[in-house]
């Protein structure tokens, strides 16, 4: 380790450091949030003007982060954020939050991670430490970020820390926040992963070493892969549960009350947020350079991708045993989020959902209490507001579609007024049905 690198991992003991962040959404700002909690200072960075204006005026676009939190960070002066990319020559580390989303394609869109490195790159001086947190395949950090930031002139490991830790974040649970979670960490030599660690522990309860970048990297792949692969499962178990005429609700019931060798896992529309969709296809397509198909890993895909057909058949069924068309009903699509109580609609199957009703020639109207209007994504551009869910809008709809089971919806409410409900999460199950409105799918 040069001078210039013990001098950071002096800083670093005395808690002296500016952490500089690089992408202020759903992960970035609640890790913002972690080290002031902690007294560290954050220079947070993003392109888009409009999220780092509310900052700047203590506001927050994310339910679950209070406004009054972030306006005491900036009156403190702990907190700042800019879209002035010069100024990452100031923080001693700088954690990259960036996305990394599929092509059209589904190959792995390294744009965001590309561009960061090359900013970085352009301002990087002797003792920083770069950590990359975006999900991605094994190998970006040292066949990517590494090429790049080195065109500064400067050798990894020896004039500047190189790192990897991924994300952890899981939105809107109050059991887990960013600090209780331990971290997993890999550098590119020992007094990286060293540094690295040493940074994370300043307002992290644990960190968990890892031997290199890639052991972080694919630690990542293996958390969501196994959790895309289950519910992949639980979804086509479903499917076959619904044709033989048992409850799958029932079933994963009785068998959790087994203490050992089971964890339950719950079927719904398809996948949504931004890892279990997207990460397992950065392994896929990693694993083709190796000539390893990964055959299991694309099955559970396969799996996911088509539950959204899938509802939408058991729409059409409920539709028939009333006698009417999905052409030309009212359906009212309730939640839009890809998981309950948040308000994050990324990769969420609502849209699909949506997508596939209206091709089919059914009207569509949406709710959502997190959601007041519908935000262009990657794929989708609906120009929708969500409708008051008021009696007299169950009353004239042909059919209710629940997809996320929000916790403010009422749902004796939604019983009482609705014609025909098609429920993706069982969360009529138990509510006095005695006109059969309830179709589960």
């Amino acid at each position: 380790m040069n001078q210039a690198l013990q001098y950071l991992e002096d800083k670093i003991a005395r808690r002296d450091v500016l952490v500089g962040i690089v992408g202020l959404g759903y992960v970035g700002l609640p890790l913002s949030l972690t080290f002031l909690r902690k007294g560290i200072r954050v220079l947070g960075f993003d392109l888009d003007e409009g999220k780092i204006k509310k900052l700047r005026a203590g506001e927050s676009y994310i339910k679950h982060i209070e406004p009054s939190e972030l306006a005491g960070h900036l009156a403190s002066g702990l907190f700042a954020a800019t879209t002035d990319f010069v100024e990452l020559a100031r923080p001693d580390a700088i954690l990259i939050c960036v996305p990394t989303p599929l092509t059209q394609n589904r190959e792995p869109d390294l744009r965001y991670v590309a561009a960061t490195a090359e900013a970085i790159a352009k301002t990087l001086r002797p003792g920083q430490l770069v950590v990359l947190e975006s999900t991605t395949y094994p190998g970006t950090t040292d066949e990517v970020m590494l090429p790049i930031l080195e065109t500064s002139g400067l050798k990894a490991g020896r004039d500047f820390a190189l790192a990897y830790s991924p994300e952890r974040e899981d939105p809107g649970n109050p059991k887990f926040a960013t600090a209780e979670i331990p971290k997993v960490v890999g550098g590119i030599n020992e007094s990286c992963s060293r540094l690295a660690a040493g940074l994370y522990l300043l307002a992290l309860r644990e960190v968990v070493p890892v031997s290199s970048t890639r052991a972080a990297e694919m630690s990542k792949l293996l958390e969501n892969i196994f959790r895309s692969v289950n519910i992949a499962m639980v979804n086509e178990l479903k499917m076959l549960c619904h044709r033989m005429g048992i409850d799958i609700w029932e079933v994963i019931r009785a068998s959790s009350t087994k203490p050992f060798g089971f964890m339950p896992f719950y079927p719904g529309p398809g996948l949504g947020g931004h890892c279990i969709p997207i990460d397992p296809f950065y392994l896929t397509s990693k694993a083709r350079e190796y000539d390893f198909p990964t055959k299991f890993i694309e099955l559970a895909g396969e799996v996911n991708t088509q539950m959204p057909y899938y509802v939408i058949q058991r729409v059409m069924e409920a539709l028939n045993r009333q006698r009417k068309s999905l052409n030309g009903a009212t359906i009212l699509l309730l939640g839009m989020a890809y998981k309950k109580d948040v308000d994050d609609p990324r990769e969420s199957p609502s849209f699909k959902l949506m997508e596939i009703l209206q091709e089919k020639g059914a009207t569509v109207l949406y709710n959502d209490p997190h959601i007041p209007v519908l935000p262009k994504t990657r794929r989708y551009a609906f120009r929708m507001e969500s409708t008051p869910l008021t009696a007299e809008t169950l009353a004239r709809m042909d059919c209710v579609l629940l997809a996320t089971n929000h916790s403010a919806y009422d749902y004796e409410f939604i019983l009482r007024h609705a014609l025909l409900i098609v429920d993706t999460r069982n969360a009529f199950a138990g509510l006095d049905d005695t006109e059969g409105k309830v179709f589960p799918a």
